[in-house]
């Protein structure tokens, strides 16, 4: 395994990457951006090395980078953040032996919001000079699309423009031009309002092509644990994610 940690993409911000990829992998490997969730409050690139590492063994290029977060931020900043990173992640993709015209969007739970902006809103992207069909397909792993109204003072907090607080949603931007997606979430998610049915067929409606699953006993932490290289115990999502990607790329 080759990992190339604290790689700086933001100086500004002092916000950095870590990627990770297998020594026999070939040139040209598809890439994965992969946000990892948090409340928008907390987390660090280095707590999903498992994730890196072990979606890296199946021939991928992962990029996982770090984000500002609440309450030293609010809305939008972290998505801004997101948007740098993966104008960082087209721009290197050659430089770490990946493909920038085989990158993924990958985010779970707070990430899952932010990627799902990214994929949806396009203002994000093109803002560094990209769009969201830049990215071959996005797979949000409990993420939430649609949780308005927001009650929790902690939420308003993260998101206190009470004026447009629509925009904060990913499914108010759908309409067409997104890339495909699988929506995965687990039926004893407690975490995130179970609203991924509603953007899937939103997305169907708009012509996207479009994946959603639940999986049975399975809950709001388990369903990215599960990508761990010993955990598929918990949930298929490995396996569900492998597979999607492989067949995004062959089609």
């Amino acid at each position: 395994m080759v990992e190339s940690r604290s790689v700086v993409f933001d100086r500004e911000h002092a916000l950095s990457v870590d990627i990770y990829r297998a020594t026999d992998t070939p040139a040209n490997a598809p890439l994965i951006l992969f946000f990892y969730g948090g409340t928008w409050r907390y987390g660090e690139r280095a707590w999903y090395r498992f994730v890196g590492e072990s979606l890296a063994d199946h021939g991928f290029v992962v990029m996982i980078p770090d984000y500002r977060t609440a309450p030293d931020v609010t809305f939008p900043a972290f998505v801004e953040d997101a948007a740098r990173a993966a104008a960082f992640a087209q721009s290197n993709a050659t430089r770490y032996g990946a493909d920038p015209a085989r990158m993924f969007l990958i985010g779970h739970s707070a990430g899952g919001h932010i990627a799902a902006l990214l994929a949806t809103d396009a203002r994000w992207l093109a803002a560094v000079g990209m769009k969201p069909r830049n990215f071959r397909a996005f797979i949000g792993l409990a993420g939430p699309y649609d949780f308005l109204p927001i009650w929790s003072p902690r939420m308003k907090q993260v998101f206190p423009d009470e004026t447009n607080r629509t925009e904060t949603q990913p499914i108010h931007f759908v309409d067409g031009d997104e890339p495909p997606m699988l929506l995965l979430r687990g039926d004893q998610d407690i975490i995130v309002l179970p609203r991924h049915n509603e953007m899937a067929a939103l997305l169907r409606a708009v012509g996207v092509s479009v994946e959603s699953r639940t999986y049975q006993g399975v809950g709001h932490s388990q369903i990215v644990t599960a990508l761990a290289r010993d955990r598929a115990d918990l949930a298929p999502t490995l396996d569900d994610v492998i597979a999607y990607v492989k067949r995004i790329i062959g089609s």
